[in-house]
C-alpha cells in the first residue's frame, strides 16, 4: 500500500444468487461476490461501468485487498482519477474463483455458466445498483486467464460490451500449453495416472506448491475448453496418459477457444467496439507473446482500429500496466 493524497473512492460488497452456476459438477458457491467501487465524490449514476477479470488463482475481492509496498486496484484508480489522467469510472471486482483455482470466464458444464453468470447476472445486479454503464457505457478488462476472458467475451458479446483490454491474455495455444503437458502426466503417474486420485490428494494437502498449482491450471483450462461429461468431474486430456501424444479431437476442442484462431473469425466483432486494448511482454515465460502479436497482425490486416504494445517484461507482476489501459477504456467509453 502507497501513501496517497488523493481521496478515496468507496468499495461496497454486493452478492449475487446464480442460476447460471447451478449444479456445477465442482461443488462450487453459487452464492458470488462482487465487490464495486465508486469514484470520491460519485454514487455511480450515468459513470462508465468496467469489470475486472483476474488471472489465475484469484478471484476478484484479492484486487480489492491490501497490497504490500504498492497499490491495490481501488488505490490505482484514485491516484489516476485523482491526478486527472483519468474519468472517473464505476469498476465492478466479481469472485469467480473456483475448486480447480480459477477461470477462463466461458460456459461450461463442469465449472458452471460463468460467461452467463457475467452477462446476464453480474452485469444487471451491478448496473441496476449504482445506475451505471449501460448500452455503450461497459468494458471488461483482465490479465492472463482474466486477459484471456476480456478477448473472448470482445469477440462474442461486442452488443454487451463496448470496449475491452486484454493484459498477456492467453493466446496462441500450441505454444502456451503443449510444453506443459509432460509435467502434468509426470504428476499424475504418481497417482496411477488418475486425475481423481491427483485431485483428493492435493485437495488433502497441508501444503500447495508451484507444481500443483500448474497441474491444478491444465486441469481448469481442461474442464472449460474439453469437458467430459462422464469422467471424475467432467475433466479428461488431449493428450494420451502414457505417451503425450495429442488426441486430435480433444485438442481441437482447446483450439476453437484460442484467440489467435478466433479472431480470424471474429474479427468484425471486435471491429463494433469503442476501444479495444491488447499488449503482452516481451519476455513471457508463458509464450503468449507470440499469439498476441498473431492478434495484432489479424487485426491490422483487417483493418480494424485497436491500441496494441509490448513492454520489456515478463508475465508476472505487471500491474502497473493498467496505468495505460485504465485511462484508455475510461476515454473511449465516456465518448
Amino acid at each position: 500500500m502507497r501513501k496517497t493524497t488523493h481521496a478515496p473512492g468507496t468499495i461496497h460488497r454486493l452478492t449475487v444468487e446464480s442460476k447460471a452456476l447451478a449444479n456445477n459438477r465442482l461443488g462450487d458457491d453459487t452464492t458470488r461476490l462482487v465487490d464495486v467501487y465508486v469514484p470520491a465524490g460519485h454514487d455511480g449514476k450515468d459513470l462508465p461501468l468496467l469489470v475486472d477479470l483476474v488471472g489465475y488463482m484469484a478471484g476478484g475481492p484479492a484486487h480489492t485487498a491490501w497490497k504490500a509496498f504498492t497499490e491495490n486496484v481501488p488505490e490505482r484508480l484514485d491516484r489516476l482519477i485523482g491526478e486527472g489522467k483519468m474519468s472517473p469510472v464505476v469498476v465492478a471486482f466479481p469472485d469467480c474463483f473456483t475448486r480447480l483455482g480459477g477461470n477462463q470466464y466461458v460456459n461450461s458444464p463442469v465449472m458452471g455458466n460463468w460467461e452467463d453468470f457475467l452477462v446476464e447476472e453480474m452485469l444487471p445486479a451491478v448496473e441496476k445498483k449504482f445506475f451505471c454503464g449501460g448500452t455503450g457505457r461497459r468494458g471488461v478488462f483482465g490479465k492472463s486467464s482474466g486477459g484471456f476472458g476480456s478477448l473472448v467475451h470482445a469477440m462474442r458479446h461486442p452488443d454487451v460490451w463496448a470496449a475491452a483490454a486484454s493484459h498477456s491474455g492467453d493466446a496462441g495455444f500450441e505454444h502456451l500449453y503443449l510444453a506443459g503437458f509432460p509435467d502434468v502426466l509426470m504428476a499424475l503417474a504418481k497417482k496411477e495416472n488418475s486425475i481423481e486420485a491427483w485431485m483428493k490428494a492435493f485437495e488433502a494437502k497441508p501444503k500447495l506448491d508451484g507444481k500443483d498449482t500448474m497441474t491444478l491450471m491444465v486441469l481448469c483450462q481442461a474442464a472449460s475448453f474439453d469437458p467430459d461429461p462422464d469422467a471424475y468431474l467432467g475433466l479428461r486430456l488431449p493428450v494420451t496418459l502414457d505417451t503425450c501424444e495429442i488426441i486430435p479431437e480433444r485438442w481441437e476442442n482447446w483450439l476453437a477457444w484460442d484467440p489467435a484462431l478466433m479472431v480470424k473469425s471474429h474479427a468484425d466483432a471486435i471491429g463494433k467496439l469503442k476501444g479495444f486494448f491488447l499488449d503482452c511482454g516481451t519476455e513471457d515465460q508463458y509464450a503468449i507473446l507470440y499469439g498476441t502479436r498473431r492478434i495484432h497482425k489479424a487485426l491490422e490486416q483487417r483493418g480494424i482500429a485497436h491500441r496494441y504494445e509490448e513492454f520489456p517484461d515478463n508475465h508476472s507482476g505487471i500491474d502497473y500496466r493498467m496505468d495505460v489501459s485504465l485511462p484508455y477504456l475510461a476515454d473511449v467509453l465516456s465518448q
